[in-house]
């Protein structure tokens, strides 16, 4: 039975991946030092004896290497990271501390483990920058991050290239576009619009919604990583999306028709507002993701359609989820 490590497990992608790997029969150590996204309420049914949690901080290198000389895994994926763009404009040290620096010792445990292992580290579409008119970026596409969080990542990607050539370790990196679905912080868009329709807040978009994502079903991305796991080449890196894009206005109308189809009653003030854009916003992200299709036979399952009503009767069914969250962790940042 192959044995695996995430970090992060309490967040987003990392809750989703553990229950994805425990229902493939794998065993999985939770490794999470618990900061403001982590929610215990991501995992809270997992009654697995296959299940195991450290509340470790990946910037612990002893104690990582502990964990990998006591647990020997036989693969981790990386997914201890702060990921939200406006708090990397406001305040980007944690960004530094931990997108960088927290790989940085995460890379050094394993160099100095004993024995095989392989890293799948997960980044983002956000480090290709700012894409052009129609074209799509691909794995040769140069780095051109544009807020410190992208940059933090872009950073984090050159590290373990650094160590692969360097230092022989097995590592093979995903860039993945806009991930959705359930337990996902409210920070981020669409859990966000959700809790604000479903507490009678408005629907705030920066600048006039034009701005452009790529988006994916988090359970396609999570197969995604275990079949990097599997059968990706070490040393390389893989784009993973759905190759579907549209606008931030287009996805929250979207979620809005989501709830009159329910015949959910939208309060008076749920209306779209426009407010001022942040610094350095990109306006489009789009991913070329033909090699991981032909190469390791992967493709998205779930389209956008699917995706929003699994990820808005998740939210519906579990409104206990965000009275957990302090509000003023996610709401209101310029």
């Amino acid at each position: 039975m192959k044995r695996f490590i995430v970090t992060g497990g309490y967040g987003f992608i990392g809750s989703n991946l553990i229950n994805m790997l425990l229902k493939k029969k794998f065993k999985v150590l939770n490794i999470d030092k618990l900061s403001y996204s982590a929610q215990r309420y991501n995992l809270k049914n997992i009654k697995s004896k296959n299940y195991s949690f450290k509340k470790i901080d990946i910037n612990n290198k002893k104690e990582i290497l502990k964990i990998l000389n006591k647990y020997k895994p036989d693969g981790i994926f990386n997914l201890a990271a702060d990921t939200h763009v406006d708090r990397s404009i406001n305040n980007s040290f944690n960004f530094i501390k931990n997108n960088i620096l927290g790989v940085y010792n995460l890379l050094e445990a394993i160099k100095n483990y004993k024995k095989k292992i392989r890293l799948i580290h997960i980044s983002t579409d956000e480090v290709y920058g700012d894409i052009e008119g129609s074209k799509r970026s691909n794995e040769n596409f140069p780095y051109v991050p544009s807020s410190p969080y992208s940059a933090s990542k872009a950073s984090s990607d050159h590290l373990v290239n650094a160590y692969i050539r360097t230092h022989k370790i097995d590592a093979v990196i995903s860039n993945c576009s806009n991930n959705y679905g359930p337990r996902q912080f409210p920070e981020k868009l669409i859990p966000k619009m959700i809790y604000n329709i479903l507490n009678n807040k408005p629907l705030t978009i920066y600048a006039k919604g034009k701005n452009s994502r790529e988006w994916i079903y988090v359970d396609d991305h999570c197969e995604a990583l275990i079949k990097l796991f599997f059968k990706g080449k070490s040393g390389e890196k893989y784009n993973v999306g759905s190759g579907i894009n549209c606008t931030n206005v287009f996805l929250v109308k979207k979620i809005l028709k989501s709830f009159v189809i329910r015949k959910i009653k939208i309060g008076e003030k749920v209306r779209i507002i426009f407010v001022k854009d942040r610094p350095g916003h990109d306006f489009r992200y789009a991913l070329n993701c033909s090699k991981i299709k032909k190469k390791l036979k992967w493709k998205p399952k779930i389209n956008l359609n699917q995706g929003i009503t699994k990820t808005v009767d998740w939210y519906i069914k579990n409104q206990k989820y965000f009275k957990k969250i302090n509000e003023k962790n996610f709401s209101n940042w310029w």
